[in-house]
């Protein structure tokens, strides 16, 4: 009965039906950084009309031609190192890269990203040196009710020591969310080189979420203002949260807060407006709008001897080729007719992320002096 068995599976084996393995498609390399700093990017699709990388740094939307592989591909290029986000319009419809994994998400979308790399390591470089931890916190929001989620850095060294650190609270623009700061700004990177080379102190930095209020909901006035609610949960929840949880300083002194765009305007509302609570306050390329009006602000600014007395800093740049220029123009033509103290700088570069982390290359290594 064994034989038998045996006999009839490998008669089986011999009769049934052999598939023969096809030959993969050659797998699709896109973006492609090449060595002169140019980036060539593709999508396969034969079936498709037309294809655009949409690329605001690289200049006008870029069309894509098809191979007669039904790979369609265009390069751009060279530009200068730095992490760049784009998108492809495909038959009309914006689409992410399909061939690439590194995703920037925000509220409303989220586009692909390529970095350029240079000859020399950047400030945001990973390197072979001592490097902080990234945390994550849930908290319920004590403005909206809503959970809510915060992103602290600690530096090297924190985990197995017992000294005491200021914080640095540091805000997104209008389009991000807490994780941008690590994810694209590389806060935690740019702050552990600055710190390996002795040029910053070590510090927490606290990435929170400044949309407390949806963009639907803000649209609809119903909650009130977004930056007024962002505000009271900072200081009745993340700043709290935080000074319990880790091993800060609760000094004003001890206290920074710094951001970009939507970001800018909440740490000028917040860090001017409280200058019990925060001694260094810094703007990114800021939505000024309604910070001249705030009343706290005015009354800080209506005794100029006492505000720079209690300013550590008030640091505030801009690109030549922001569309915020001309509001950030007026905000510092505001503070010099006040007798207002501050450090106000007109940079290359426009509304962007490389202009962003180079200001907070630029910031970290004067704070807490």
């Amino acid at each position: 009965m064994k034989r038998i068995i045996t006999a009839t599976f490998v008669l089986g084996l011999l009769s049934a039906p052999v598939t023969i393995a096809q030959p993969r498609s050659p797998r699709i390399v896109s973006p492609e950084v090449h060595a002169d700093r140019s980036i060539t990017f593709r999508v396969k699709g034969p079936e498709l009309a037309t294809a655009i990388v949409q690329a605001p740094w690289a200049g006008e939307p870029t069309a894509m031609k098809k191979g007669d592989d039904g790979v369609w591909s265009a390069t751009v290029g060279p530009v200068d190192p730095q992490i760049y986000s784009y998108k492809y319009e495909i038959d009309g419809v914006g689409v992410l890269d399909p061939h690439n994994p590194r995703v920037k998400l925000w509220d409303g979308g989220a586009a692909s990203l390529v970095e350029v790399p240079g000859l020399q390591p950047t400030a945001y470089d990973w390197t072979a040196r001592p490097h902080g931890d990234l945390h994550i916190h849930h908290f319920r929001s004590s403005a909206t009710d809503q959970e809510r989620r915060v992103i602290v850095y600690t530096p090297p060294g924190y985990e197995a020591g017992t000294d005491r650190y200021p914080t640095l609270y540091l805000l997104h623009g209008s389009g991000d969310n807490e994780t941008t700061w690590s994810e694209l700004g590389k806060a935690n990177l740019i702050l552990d080189n600055l710190i390996a080379d002795g040029r910053a102190r070590k510090m927490l930095v606290v990435m929170t979420n400044g949309h407390p209020i949806s963009f639907g909901d803000r649209r609809s006035g119903r909650l009130g203002g977004n930056t007024d609610l962002f505000i009271k949960e900072l200081t009745g929840d993340v700043i709290p949260l935080i000074e319990q949880r880790y091993r800060v300083n609760k000094r004003r002194e001890d206290r920074a807060i710094a951001g970009l765009s939507m970001g800018g305007g909440q740490s000028l509302n917040a860090g001017l407006g409280r200058v019990d609570l925060f001694g260094w306050v810094a703007a990114f390329s800021a939505s000024t709008r309604g910070v001249q009006e705030n009343s706290a602000i005015q009354e800080l600014v209506a005794n100029a001897d006492r505000a720079n007395d209690q300013l550590k800093l008030l640091w505030i740049a801009i690109g030549e080729d922001d569309f915020l220029l001309e509001g950030n123009q007026a905000l510092h033509k505001f503070l010099e007719q006040k007798g207002i103290e501050h450090n106000y700088k007109i940079t290359a570069g426009g509304h962007s992320w490389p202009v962003w982390r180079g200001y907070l290359e630029g910031l970290v290594p004067l704070l807490f002096r």
